[in-house]
C-alpha cells in the first residue's frame, strides 16, 4: 500500500516550501492578487477567475427566478439540469457535462462550505439532498467545473458548487405562498443585533400534494440560526440548521401501464412508496483577511437519516409480494477544513501560496430490506460503515507579467473504509491513496478578454461497501470481486471569457474528461455494478447581458458527447448521459428597489439522450417555460405570481429503459421505457412583507 509513501511526499513538499519561500520573498508591500468582492453573475471575472467554467451567481440573478423546487438553485449553473423521478422529499436527479449524475455523484455540492454529498449512501453514491435549502437566504452560488482545483476533491470531477447564505438581512421577512395541487408555504426570517454581532434566523414550513393521483402529502419544516460577529479583519460564524420531511412517492412508471394499472400519466403502480428524512447540522468558521494573506478554519458536524420505500420493477423478482424495498440510512459525520494563503512578491512577481487540509469522517448505519406495503419481509443487506478521509493540498499562483498568470496545485487524498456487514464474507477494511496534480494558465487580458488553459487529475469515491463485497448479498453462493474504492479521473479545458462588448459577459469552454470506470453501487440489489472506462467532451457557451439597469437577458448552451472507451458488443453509449441543454431567460424590473413592476420568463430545453448502450432507444426532449410577475407596492408589501410549465407540455422529468413485470405478465418481465412526468401547468401566488 502507498499511503505512507504519499504522506512522506506531502510532508516533504510542505517542509521544503516553508524553508524556501521566506528566503525568496521581497520585503516591500506586495500587490494582492485577485482581491475583490464578487456579488453576482453580472460582475466581471476577467482578472479574477482561474478557468472559463468558473463563475458566481448572485442576488441579482436569483431574485427574479421562479423556482419549482429548492434544488433548482443549481440550474443557475450553466449546463446543469435538476429533475425528480420520485417524491419531492427525495434528493433531486442531476445532469451535467455528459453525466446522468444520479443523485449527486461527480458533482460536489456544499452549503457555506459544509459538504452535502453523502458517500456510501443507502440509495446512491454522493446522495445530495438540497430540500433543506432556503432560497431567499442565498447570497451567492460559486461554481467551478472540472478537476482543476486543489481544494475540490471527492465528487468534483464534473463540477462543484458552494452555496453561500447571507450573514444578515437588511429587513425582516415574512412570506406566504399558496398554489395549485395543495401547495402552501410560510417563511419568516430576520437578523436582529445580538451583542456585538447579528443573529440570522429563518423558519420555513410547507406542504405539497403535487398533481399525482396518489396524493404526495409532502410536509416539510426547516429552520436556520446563524450568528455572525466581525472584529476588525476577522469574521466568525456559528450556524445551526434543522430539516424534516415526509412524503408519499409516485415513482417512474412504464409506458404500458398508462391507461390501465397506473391510471393516467400521474398515477402510480405501487402507491405505498414514500419516505421520510431528517437533517441537523452545526458548523463554525473563522476567517481573517489582511493584505498579507487570508486564513479560514471551519469545523462541522451533521446528523442525517432517511427511510425510503421504492418499487421500480413491481413483480419481476417476487411475483407474490412484489419488489418493494426499503433503504435506510442513518449517519453522523463531521470534519475540518482549514487553509492559509500568503500574498507576497516572489523574485518581484506577484504571488500567492496556499496550503490546506480537509478531513472528514462518516459513521454510517444503512441497509436494504425487502418490504410489501412498507411492511418488513426480509433483510437484503445490513452494514455499519466507518469511512475516514484526510486530504492535504497546496496551490501556487503567480502573475508573471501583465498578460500571463499561472496556477499549480497538488492534492493528496487518503481514504480508509471499515465495513461490518450482516454477511461475514462482505466485512473487512480497505485503504486507498491518490496524488492529484493540477495546473492552469491564464493569458490576458487583452481588450477585456482572457484565454484559459486548465488541466488536472481528480477522482470519485465508490460506495465503501463495494470495496469489501465478496459475495452477492441476494445470493451468497455467487462470488463478486471487490472494487477499487477510489476511481481516477482526468480532465482538461480550454476557454475564453470576454466583456469586450459593453454590459455583456460571455464565456466559451471546450472540455474533456476521462474516467477509469463508471462503477456504480446498486442500491436495490446491494452490490456494485462494474462498467467500462469512459470519455466525455463537450462545449459550454454562457452569456449574461444587462443593457439597462432594468433589463437582464441570459442564454447558456451546453453540448456533451459521452461514450465508453472499451469495445463491447452491446454498444458504446452511456445510458442517460446528457447531450444538449439550453437555458435562457429575460427579466425586467423597476429601477426603484422599493416599488414597481417586475417580471421574468425562463426557458429550459433538456435534449434527447440514449437510454441503452446501442442507442436503439432514446428519450424525447423536455421543454419547460416558467414565468413570474409581481408588483412592489411600497418598501413593505410585494405580490408575485409564478406560473410553471406555462405551455402545459406533457414531457418527462426523466426516462429510463429497463425490464419490469406488472400483474399478469409473464416471468422475465417486459423491457419498457419508464418515465416520470413533468408537473402540468401550475400557479403559485406569494405575498411578501419586509419590516
Amino acid at each position: 500500500m502507498n499511503t505512507q509513501r504519499h504522506s512522506a511526499v506531502f510532508a516533504g513538499v510542505f517542509g521544503f516550501s516553508s524553508f524556501l519561500l521566506p528566503s525568496l520573498i521581497v520585503a516591500h508591500e506586495p500587490e494582492v492578487m485577485s482581491k475583490s468582492v464578487v456579488t453576482g453573475r453580472s460582475d466581471s471575472l476577467v482578472g479574477l477567475a482561474d478557468a472559463a467554467s468558473e463563475g458566481y451567481i448572485g442576488l441579482d440573478h436569483l431574485e427574479f427566478r421562479p423556482l419549482l423546487r429548492a434544488g433548482e438553485v443549481l440550474e443557475t449553473v450553466p449546463g446543469v439540469i435538476v429533475t425528480q423521478h420520485s417524491g419531492s422529499g427525495k434528493a433531486n436527479q442531476y445532469f451535467s457535462r455528459g453525466f446522468n449524475l444520479d443523485h449527486g455523484t461527480d458533482f460536489a455540492t456544499s452549503v457555506d462550505g459544509v459538504p452535502v454529498n453523502l458517500p456510501t449512501h443507502a440509495h446512491g453514491q454522493g446522495y445530495t439532498d438540497l430540500n433543506f435549502l432556503i432560497p431567499e437566504l442565498i447570497q451567492t452560488v460559486h461554481y467551478r467545473k472540472g478537476p482543476y482545483y486543489a481544494d475540490v476533491g471527492d465528487f468534483g470531477s464534473a463540477g462543484a458548487a458552494d452555496i453561500g447564505y447571507v450573514d444578515r438581512l437588511d429587513r425582516g421577512l415574512f412570506q406566504m405562498t399558496g398554489g395549485s395541487s395543495g401547495y402552501g408555504r410560510i417563511l419568516a426570517a430576520g437578523s436582529p443585533t445580538v451583542g456585538s454581532g447579528s443573529l440570522l434566523y429563518a423558519i420555513e414550513a410547507s406542504h405539497d400534494d403535487g398533481p399525482w393521483e396518489h396524493r404526495q402529502d409532502y410536509q416539510k419544516i426547516n429552520g436556520l440560526l446563524r450568528y455572525t460577529r466581525q472584529d476588525g479583519d476577522s469574521t466568525f460564524h456559528l450556524t445551526a440548521q434543522a430539516y424534516g420531511g415526509r412524503w408519499n412517492s409516485t415513482d417512474q412508471i412504464p409506458l404500458r401501464s398508462v391507461g390501465s394499472l397506473a391510471g393516467g400519466r400521474f398515477g402510480a403502480v405501487d402507491p405505498t412508496d414514500g419516505g421520510d428524512s431528517h437533517r441537523a447540522s452545526l458548523s463554525a468558521d473563522w476567517q481573517r483577511e489582511t493584505d498579507a494573506g487570508h486564513t479560514e478554519v471551519q469545523v462541522y458536524g451533521v446528523y442525517y437519516d432517511l427511510d425510503l420505500f421504492s418499487n421500480f420493477t413491481y413483480f419481476l423478482d417476487d411475483p407474490v409480494h412484489g419488489d418493494q424495498f426499503e433503504q435506510h440510512d442513518r449517519r453522523g459525520f463531521g470534519g475540518l477544513k482549514a487553509h492559509h494563503t500568503w500574498h507576497y512578491d516572489l523574485l518581484e512577481l506577484d504571488s500567492e501560496s496556499t496550503i490546506g487540509l480537509q478531513t472528514r469522517g462518516d459513521l454510517i448505519d444503512n441497509g436494504i430490506n425487502h418490504t410489501e406495503g412498507r411492511q418488513f419481509l426480509s433483510v437484503t443487506r445490513a452494514d455499519t460503515v466507518g469511512q475516514v478521509s484526510v486530504s492535504p493540498y497546496a496551490e501556487q499562483k503567480t502573475k508573471w507579467n501583465d498578460w500571463l498568470r499561472s496556477t499549480l496545485g497538488v492534492r493528496g487524498d487518503i481514504y480508509h473504509f471499515d465495513v461490518a456487514s450482516n454477511l461475514a464474507q462482505n466485512s473487512g477494511t480497505a485503504d486507498r491513496a491518490l496524488f492529484s496534480p493540477k495546473a492552469g494558465l491564464v493569458f490576458g487580458p487583452w481588450a477585456h478578454t482572457e484565454l484559459y488553459l486548465s488541466g488536472g487529475l481528480g477522482f470519485h469515491s465508490n460506495d465503501g461497501r463495494g470495496s469489501t463485497t465478496h459475495v452477492d448479498p441476494k445470493d451468497p453462493t455467487s462470488p463478486l470481486d471487490p472494487v477499487s474504492p477510489l476511481v481516477r479521473t482526468y480532465g482538461a479545458e480550454v476557454g475564453i471569457r470576454t466583456v469586450a462588448l459593453p454590459h455583456l459577459q460571455s464565456t466559451l469552454s471546450i472540455w474533456w474528461l476521462d474516467l477509469d470506470s463508471e462503477l456504480v453501487f446498486s442500491g436495490d440489489a446491494g452490490d456494485t455494478e462494474i462498467s467500462r472506462p469512459s470519455r466525455r467532451f463537450g462545449v459550454e457557451f454562457a452569456n449574461y447581458y444587462t443593457p439597462t439597469p432594468w433589463l437582464t437577458l441570459d442564454a447558456d448552451l451546453s453540448w456533451s458527447h459521452a461514450r465508453f472507451r472499451e469495445y463491447d458488443s452491446v454498444g458504446p453509449f452511456i445510458p442517460g448521459s446528457i447531450e444538449t441543454v439550453l437555458a435562457a431567460g429575460i427579466s425586467v424590473h423597476d429601477p426603484d428597489p422599493n416599488r414597481g413592476f417586475f417580471a421574468s420568463l425562463r426557458l429550459r430545453y433538456f435534449g434527447p439522450r440514449a437510454l441503452v448502450e446501442d442507442d436503439s432507444a432514446r428519450s424525447r426532449e423536455t421543454v419547460l417555460l416558467n414565468a413570474e410577475a409581481g408588483y412592489r407596492f411600497n418598501p413593505t408589501w410585494t405580490l408575485a405570481v409564478g406560473v410553471f410549465n406555462l405551455l402545459n407540455r406533457r414531457d418527462s422529468d426523466i426516462d429510463y429503459l429497463y425490464a419490469s413485470r406488472l400483474p399478469g405478465e409473464a416471468s422475465g418481465g417486459v423491457n419498457d421505457i419508464h418515465f416520470h412526468p413533468v408537473e402540468p401547468l401550475s400557479v403559485r401566488a406569494t405575498v411578501t412583507a419586509r419590516f
